[in-house]
């Protein structure tokens, strides 16, 4: 087994992405072609001050934590790095389309349009590869200058074979004495006499209040007791429609209401005469008006009513209690070990020496049962007491919460990922607090960003085989956990999101309402998540992103409730044009109509998602997108353009919720066809 007491940076993942783009055929073929000498030569100093800062990445990623000029440095590196990757990526597109083009083109004025347009294209590489070059230059000087960065061997992983198992979470006495205390709560006389029992659990993040609903929620006597019961996770933003609707969902099939008050009255006939509980997960909301007019609903006649509230906010608990006390949630103490035990060791098996490090491991993470999970999950793959001890005298430890808002349990297991994971992991800061996301989605969205890497070891494997072993390694070490309603969707504790947020910085940005505020130059990752809705107002991106890459919009008009004849013009349809290093492009919105010609522009494309629209004709322009991977179609999709053919990087076609009446024309030429639903016999 190989060890290392080294960390591996997360920028090297997009290191080795651009250095394998340097040496593709593409990007090869393109200036061999052309003879273009200057240009190599700028390729070969592209790739040595790459190799230079390579070599100084993982002292600079320790150091950013502290000194805030590190970190400013590895966000300049990190925006030169993107602009280099997008650049030699469209050299390899252009490449590829003139070869395709003169193939196909046997006229002589078309086969000369093309090569005016590529003698055009052509004309700008220079510049623009000096443009990188100047920048990484300025970079590259600094790195012995005020920063002293110091060469640091490149890591390994932290083992040769990778764990694909997730612990199962159990009960521990603490937990088990919460849970009765919750439950004699119920039984008091002041819960007994008011028609709705509200009893919050209050306490810090990680510390376990969601764990504790759960037992509450799944124990035999809930069960026993009530007719219906529901799960709602609500998080920051509070939406009464959205949590009536999804109340509903859980206890019967719901139809497609399309406003509050019908929505209402439909819960107070399903819950009259009924026995109900009810838990609100993640509550922040402290108003106690909009508190009081939600609780309304509830005064319906039902027989019985209890609903458990989690919450960070001692205001929210104290408003909403209706009970003397709410139950406040303390810090492990005894079964600290315990639960590092489960996701340290697994089968319990451990040598002494390791128990004893692992014990002043278990007494720094303070009783925080998500902290603990974190850190037992990440020294799991990795039983040498060397490493161990490396981890227990960590600096990381000492660091103020305050300082950097995040736990220094969560931080360390995080420096000590391998870089792929580390990237990976990163990228899923563009999901928003207590979204749900499919394995088989996120998967592909990181091969949209090259971040799954061939291991040397086996180069046969595929890139979602890859990816499947990367998410696997993720829920082992519990930065992702199963969600509670469904098997086949998993998301991020609100910790370990704000670690991925504060990694990514300023280069992912969500966007929870109408206004982009927060949006730079440097962003590259745009997820628009709109909560209250005016369909007076355009959304539009401002110009400054001209590097964006994923725009991930897929629910800005979930909770449209009324129809729009021009709906389509609440978003700003020159997207294609201004921002063309789009590498993923996913809309949902029953009303959008419409995909643009405009969309052949997006040279780099490789992911659009255009499942919950109602588009019903794909323009013959997406044809030019000869990068894209995966194509999720919509509903009303019936026909493929007739030049799908050039569409040879396609790998996914999930047209399970079309109507197509045909299959896709030329799909001989798809070499790298992988995955199909459903298969139209015509």
């Amino acid at each position: 087994m190989a060890e290392t007491m080294v960390v591996e940076a997360a920028l090297s993942a997009i290191f080795h992405a651009v250095f394998e783009r340097i040496a593709s055929s593409g990007v090869v073929n393109y200036f061999m072609e052309r003879k273009l000498n200057d240009d190599d030569e700028s390729l070969q100093k592209l790739k040595m001050f790459l190799l230079s800062a390579n070599a100084v990445l993982i002292d600079a990623e320790e150091k950013q934590i502290t000194n805030p000029a590190v970190k400013e440095w590895l966000d300049e590196l990190n925006d030169a790095i993107h602009d280099a990757d997008d650049l030699l990526d469209e050299i390899a597109y252009e490449d590829l389309q003139y070869n395709l083009r003169a193939k196909s083109q046997t006229g002589t004025s078309k086969v000369w349009n093309s090569i005016t347009a590529f003698i055009s294209f052509d004309e700008g590489i220079p510049s623009q590869l000096e443009k990188v070059l100047a920048k990484l230059k300025i970079i590259i000087e600094q790195i012995g200058g005020v920063l002293r960065l110091k060469e640091v061997a490149s890591g390994v992983p932290l083992s040769s074979s990778r764990t694909t198992t997730s612990c199962q979470e159990k009960s521990t006495p603490s937990r088990d004495m919460d849970k009765e205390a919750i439950f004699e709560l119920w039984q008091s006389d002041d819960a007994s006499s008011n028609e709705i029992c509200v009893v919050p659990i209050k306490g810090m993040g990680g510390i376990g209040k969601t764990t504790l609903a759960q037992f509450v929620y799944n124990d035999s006597r809930v069960n026993d007791r009530f007719d219906l019961k529901a799960w709602v996770c609500v998080s920051v933003n509070f939406d009464s429609f959205k949590i009536f609707k999804t109340i509903l969902e859980e206890v019967r099939p719901a139809n497609d209401f399309q406003n509050l008050n019908s929505l209402q009255i439909k819960i107070r006939k399903t819950l009259a005469g009924k026995k109900f509980f009810l838990v609100l997960d993640d509550v922040w909301n402290e108003n106690y008006n909009e508190w009081d007019e939600f609780l309304k609903v509830f005064k319906c006649g039902a027989q019985e009513v209890k609903i458990i509230v989690t919450t960070r906010s001692e205001r929210v608990a104290s408003k909403l209690c209706t009970v003397p006390t709410h139950h406040c949630l303390k810090e492990l103490s005894n079964d600290s070990w315990d639960l590092f035990v489960q996701h340290a060791f697994g089968n319990g098996k451990f040598c002494a020496n390791l128990e004893v490090i692992g014990k002043q491991i278990v007494k720094k993470c303070s009783g925080l049962p998500l902290a603990i999970k974190i850190v037992g999950g990440s020294l799991h793959s990795n039983q040498n007491p060397t490493h161990w001890k490396k981890i227990l005298k960590s600096y990381i430890w000492d660091l103020p919460e305050a300082k950097t808002n995040i736990l220094p349990a969560l931080r360390l297991s995080y420096l000590y990922l391998s870089s792929h994971l580390k990237r990976c992991f990163a990228y899923c800061s563009i999901f928003p607090k207590d979204h749900e996301f499919k394995k088989e989605e996120l998967i592909l969205l990181w091969m949209v960003e090259s971040l799954l890497q061939q291991p040397k070891e086996d180069r046969s494997m595929e890139p979602e085989e890859i990816g499947d072993e990367y998410f696997n390694d993720l829920v082992s070490r519990s930065f992702f956990q199963p969600s509670n309603k469904s098997k086949s969707h998993f998301l991020m504790h609100d910790r370990i999101n704000d670690l991925a947020k504060s990694i990514f910085g300023e280069f992912c940005l969500r966007l929870e309402n109408d206004e982009p505020n927060g949006v730079t130059k440097k962003i590259r990752h745009l997820s628009y998540y709109r909560a209250n809705i005016d369909a007076s107002k355009k959304f539009e991106i401002p110009s400054e992103a001209k590097g964006l890459r994923t725009f991930l919009g897929e629910r800005w008009l979930s909770f449209l409730w009324c129809e729009y004849k021009d709906i389509v013009k609440m978003i700003d349809l020159d997207l294609f044009q201004k921002f063309k290093c789009l590498r993923v492009s996913s809309f949902s919105g029953k009303n959008i109509r419409e995909l643009l010609v405009s969309i052949g522009n997006l040279k780099h494309l490789r992911y659009l998602n255009i499942r919950n629209t109602r588009i019903k004709h794909l323009p013959n322009s997406l044809c030019n997108l000869y990068n894209l991977q995966t194509l999720i179609l919509s509903p009303y999709i019936i026909e493929l353009p007739t030049d799908m053919g050039k569409l040879i990087n396609l790998r996914h076609l999930n047209n399970s919720e079309s109507k197509m009446k045909k299959m896709l024309p030329q799909m001989g030429k798809m070499k790298n066809f992988i995955k199909l639903p459903i298969f139209v016999v015509g």
